[in-house]
């Protein structure tokens, strides 16, 4: 309780002390979630003018509520929203599992370029083994690995799944994230909650033959231990998979929010979460952080500050003192943000600004994933006004990740400035190295500092930006600088407008 009141006192005083302070560095990521059409496209069956036209409306909000990330689930149940010679295309593209798009083109190639020209990265969101989500309903195709390889996989209530316990599927996982790493130029990999399945009452996952053909000197009674050994295998598999082709790229999980209740072991936090990574779903993420398997967590917190059995403050706590240097953004749930939910804190969308608040309190948070991305359409309660007066006011960048290779920024060149009637137009070239740049002003006979957001103007992927004299302000007054960003988000010094 006394730890309880000390994070709530945070909380408040944050209230006062956040209006000076707006970090540069922040992870400001929205998920867009593809399986069952929760996100993108909005339904199946859309022509391709409107699959690209609803995709474009939902990263101009992501630039619009001051978003820098956007993690695109591209491989929702061993299919893929991609040309794959490895998996079919997904049913939620076109509604028929194995169809291309019609004129063809490629959704992930198509987003990449337009994250890149609004300055956005681009984190690509897989599943790990989730092969066929209604086995009563969805598409199958003939190509599909559960028609190739039935031995593969299990059927465990509605769904399929891979067989975590055979080295046949780790290797096709990997060879999936391997293709996509060679191909595209994303800038992370991300996987989900779902290894083992979550439990489901009186039913148990059937892996007893790969657990006798493959135990790996596990004893029978070890059997929790082997599938935990198991989930480890596949995670040091794909780092090391990415890290041989691309060691640029990030890989990162983002796990259910409670790794294990204090109730089982002392290590675990002050929760009575029904289920857990470490008990149910036998995922060790701790273990991942430590052995620096993996480049970021971001634990699903989608409940609120306050939440009796699992505790939006408690929780972030604990993750943060559970780091272990890896880098850290919380799971933040604007679904839940209704004037009808059980839970009254949700009954406002300030719960999102309490909980951004409190993360930039704790040591070791470096940012947000939000759940998802309809939600910046919809702006529950206001959001999108909130988060721009408290929160979001000016743009930031992502964190830099010390846990992959860097690739150094190179200031850009030739940085003119021209000023025709009531427009200001900005050009540069853009030097090498760089993914996309940033535009300073300051007043004239103030120091170009770069280390403040409030400076920022623009975050862009362009090479020339315009504007009006009142939006850019009076160039008479003000002068400007533009950095160029590398693909691993350093930045280059300055070069001024002349």
């Amino acid at each position: 309780m006394k730890k309880y009141i000390l994070l709530l006192l945070v909380v408040c005083l944050g209230f006062k002390a956040q209006a000076k302070d707006y970090p540069k560095r922040e992870m400001r990521a929205v998920w867009i979630a593809s399986v069952a059409n929760i996100d993108w496209p909005s339904k199946s069956g859309l022509s391709v003018e409107m699959q690209k036209d609803e995709m474009i409306e939902l990263l101009d909000l992501a630039k619009a509520y001051k978003m820098n990330t956007v993690v695109f689930q591209i491989r929702p149940a061993s299919d893929a929203f991609y040309p794959s010679a490895l998996e079919p295309w997904s049913q939620w593209l076109i509604g028929e599992q194995g169809q291309a798009p019609e004129p063809f083109y490629d959704p992930l190639q198509f987003t990449i370029e337009e994250c890149k020209m609004r300055g956005l990265d681009i984190q690509v969101w897989l599943n790990p083994y989730r092969a066929v989500f209604d086995t009563a309903r969805s598409s199958i195709s003939e190509n599909h690995p559960t028609r190739l390889h039935p031995e593969w996989f299990v059927s465990y209530g509605k769904k399929s799944y891979f067989n975590p316990g055979l080295p046949e599927t780790r290797n096709h996982v990997a060879s999936v994230v391997a293709d996509i790493v060679r191909r595209y130029a994303v800038d992370g990999i991300h996987f989900d909650d779902y290894f083992y399945p979550y439990r489901i009452a009186g039913k148990d996952f059937q892996d007893q033959e790969a657990f006798e053909m493959y135990p790996r000197g596990f004893e029978p009674g070890d059997k929790e231990d082997w599938r935990r050994d198991n989930v480890d295998l596949i995670i040091k598999q794909l780092h090391d998979t990415i890290e041989k082709i691309n060691p640029h790229i990030e890989f990162g999980i983002s796990p259910f929010g409670v790794w294990r209740n204090q109730s089982k072991d002392p290590r675990g936090s002050a929760t009575s979460a029904g289920q857990t990574n470490y008990d149910d779903l036998y995922a060790d993420v701790l273990k991942w952080d430590k052995e620096g398997w993996i480049d970021y967590v971001t634990p699903q917190i989608y409940w609120h500050i306050g939440k009796e059995v699992a505790d939006y403050a408690i929780i972030a706590d604990w993750w943060s003192k559970n780091a272990f240097g890896c880098r850290l953004y919380t799971g933040q749930g604007l679904y839940r943000i209704d004037k009808k939910s059980k839970d009254k804190a949700w009954h406002s969308s300030k719960e999102i600004i309490r909980q951004i608040k409190l993360n930039r309190s704790i040591p070791n948070i470096d940012g947000s994933m939000f759940f998802s991305a309809k939600y910046l359409k919809r702006n529950p309660l206001n959001l999108k006004e909130k988060m721009a007066k408290h929160m979001y006011r000016y743009e930031a960048l992502p964190p830099v990740n010390m846990r992959v290779e860097q690739i150094p920024a190179q200031a850009p060149k030739n940085a003119r400035i021209e000023v025709v009637g009531n427009t200001i137009n900005l050009n540069w070239e853009s030097g090498e190295n760089n993914d996309y740049f940033v535009i300073y002003k300051f007043k004239k006979g103030k120091p170009a500092n770069t280390e403040s957001s409030e400076n920022i103007v623009r975050i862009t992927g362009a090479n020339s930006v315009n504007g009006t004299v009142n939006k850019f302000t009076d160039p008479d007054r003000y002068y400007y600088v533009v950095t160029g960003i590398s693909k691993t988000n350093m930045e280059s010094t300055c070069i001024f407008f002349k």
